[in-house]
């Protein structure tokens, strides 16, 4: 049975290399996510987008790569059913607040920074 490549929204892509610890959210279906997440109270997903926006937000700051090992330990947890969804929105969280975009730039170990979306300022605008 072959994977393939899935976009987790906008700029954030994952790999097929069969890592143990993503194997579940890697070869669910839309449908069963969807099925997951009506076992999850709106509140508790809500709570896990907002701990991930954090958690990107302090490695960007302090230029840490942002591994996608780190975010299934220290923030998803238990909720690896949900994964897919928590880091949808959270992609759109910061893209919609902060202008940053998730982009994978190591597609075998999974690394990830923050990129502005935002358009850059130069000329006369820049002196204002």
């Amino acid at each position: 049975m072959s994977q393939r490549k899935r976009s987790k929204g906008p700029g954030f892509t994952q790999g097929d290399d069969g890592d143990d610890d993503f194997s579940l959210s890697q070869t669910q279906t839309h449908s069963q996510v969807q099925r997951n997440l009506e076992r999850r109270s709106p509140d508790e997903v809500n709570r896990k987008v907002s701990e991930l926006v954090q958690f990107l937000l302090v490695k960007d700051q302090k230029k840490i790569p942002i591994k996608r090992v780190d975010i299934l330990k220290k923030v998803i947890r238990e909720y690896k059913d949900v994964y897919s969804e928590i880091v949808n929105q959270a992609g759109r969280t910061l893209q919609q607040v902060f202008g940053l975009q998730l982009v994978e730039i190591d597609t075998k170990h999974h690394i990830y920074i923050l990129t502005s979306n935002l358009p850059r300022v130069e000329g006369e605008n820049l002196r204002r």
